[in-house]
């Protein structure tokens, strides 16, 4: 062969690519068995994608050695389209496991649906969004990047609507629908005006290339930062691009829900933070006031929308979960616009991971605890909670505990410590006033927490019911809670992913 031909052929780090290309051929493997899988054996395709789930998990223990990338330039080493380094295994890690939880949920759920919902589809999408979410970290190009949030995104919209017959559940599919693809459409006209103006689509290309745009070009470069970031926002959820929310959460099934409320907000935040702290540092000036802003309102209308649920209205309690989950996208991008203005903008970054991990625990555990109830209360209603001790003493204890960690109070420690964290990144960037919103939000919280809580230990309306919990549902609150009272018990353990290895 060759110099010239050599030259031309990438080597592909299989390892490093391991854990979202095992989720991928997973769900390949289950579409293709659901074709020759009998109707009374279709449960086995579940634990196919919970078994799957874990080995892409689990293959992230071997690249815990040091940095590892593929897909570079030939004649540059060091410019790669898929990096594993710790931000992206920390993001992996955060997306794989949230994806396990919602299966778990899901394999219950689906067997409660009695074949209203097509198993074979349902796990094919699953792990096909699982498996972009798991790229969408390691990319560090713009291209691979919006294929990623693309992979995970779409199969997210059929899940959302997968119910058929179900009006609710098609219209919150097409919103969610809708409001990504006006995402999607903004980001890619920003990345074309980027790419135009740097003519490289490679994130620390960007960074280095972007500062030195020809004067004609200023403006091109200026439209693409802008419209790039009004792109990511769509996807985090940020106010004012959030009314999708609550409708989605409500017409999903409670899984999907669930699903989107953590990978969903992992998938959109770990973009985020890639083109603003990599491909665009010298664009801080305009991103930094941005998403300041954009903290203060997101956490303020999040909070005030799930201070006006009605406990009783028809599925109020996943509706307060909706609403609370866009307070809580105000408190992570808290951290993201501080590294704008912060000397040390790796260990700020630190502080958005540490709080979305905190986060992925306990609001899965929320979630599956919802799910329980949801199975002899299908209207799901905050009131639906009142005297659930007197029923499922445990069951209630846990969601008490979550609700707590949401708050930020003890013995919620993990969530007092991750709120704290976010906090001292907003001071020790000198971001002092949004540190009073976000202070003025966690008392607000604090009030429709609080009240979910006490209703769990008042006396029941009438006799309380009692069934058998089925064992992934169990297993899916044990995990959470586990996991949960153990980052309570030992909050430095969050500390350690501080160091992000993205600088």
């Amino acid at each position: 062969m060759s110099t010239q031909a050599q030259s031309l052929v990438q080597s592909v780090d299989w390892l490093a690519i391991a854990p979202p290309t095992i989720a991928a051929v997973v769900g390949l493997v289950v579409l293709v068995a659901d074709l020759f899988v009998g109707d009374n054996r279709k449960a086995l395709l579940g634990w196919v994608s919970v078994a799957g789930l874990a080995a892409s998990a689990l293959m992230l223990l071997p690249l815990l050695d040091g940095d590892r990338s593929t897909f570079c330039l030939t004649g540059d080493a060091a410019v790669c389209s898929y990096t594993a380094d710790r931000f992206t295994l920390v993001i992996q890690f955060l997306v794989l496991g949230g994806a396990l939880l919602a299966a778990l949920l899901s394999v219950t759920a689906l067997k409660d649906a009695d074949k209203e919902l097509p198993e074979g589809e349902f796990w094919f999408l699953l792990l096909s969004s699982a498996a972009g979410a798991a790229l969408l970290p390691a990319s560090r190009d713009l291209a691979t990047l919006i294929v990623a949030l693309e992979v995970a995104s779409l199969p997210a919209f059929a899940l959302v609507g997968i119910k058929h017959g179900d009006r609710k559940s098609s219209e919150a599919a097409l919103k969610f629908f809708l409001s990504s693809v006006t995402a999607t459409a903004v980001s890619l006209m920003g990345i074309s005006f980027v790419y135009a103006s740097t003519g490289t689509l490679y994130l620390t290309e960007i960074a280095t290339r972007i500062e030195n745009v020809d004067d004609q070009l200023q403006t091109l470069a200026q439209a693409g930062v802008v419209l790039t970031l009004v792109g990511f926002a769509f996807k985090t959820a940020a106010v004012p691009f959030h009314f999708w929310v609550p409708d989605t959460y409500v017409g999903a099934p409670l899984p999907v829900a669930a699903y989107l409320s953590v990978v969903g907000k992992a998938v959109g935040f770990s973009g985020l933070i890639l083109v603003t702290v990599i491909a665009l540092p010298s664009y801080a000036d305009v991103w930094g006031p941005a998403l300041a802003a954009l903290a203060a309102l997101t956490m303020t209308v999040g909070n005030v929308g799930a201070l006006r649920q009605q406990s009783t209205r028809a599925y109020s309690a996943v509706r307060l979960l909706a609403w609370s989950s866009v307070g809580q996208a105000g408190y992570l991008l808290v951290p993201i616009a501080a590294a704008a203005y912060s000397e040390d903008a790796e260990k700020a970054i630190g502080s958005t991971v540490a709080y979305a991990l905190m986060y992925a625990a306990v609001n899965l555990g929320a979630f599956a605890v919802a799910a329980l109830v949801a199975r002899t209360k299908p209207l799901n209603r905050v009131s639906d909670y009142r005297g659930l001790y007197a029923s499922r003493p445990l069951a209630a204890l846990v969601l008490g505990f979550f609700l707590l960690c949401l708050a930020g109070l003890p013995p919620g420690i993990i969530g007092l410590f991750a709120k704290v964290t976010v906090f001292s990144a907003a001071v020790d960037a000198g971001l002092g006033w949004l540190a009073v919103v976000m202070a003025v939000n966690v008392v607000i919280a604090l009030f429709y927490y609080l009240q979910w809580t006490t209703l769990l230990f008042r006396a029941p309306e009438g006799e309380p019911e009692t069934h058998r919990v089925p064992v992934p549902l169990t297993a899916a609150i044990a995990l959470t809670a586990v996991l949960g009272i153990a980052l309570s018990g030992a909050p430095q353990l969050v500390l350690r992913f501080s160091d992000t290895g993205l600088f």
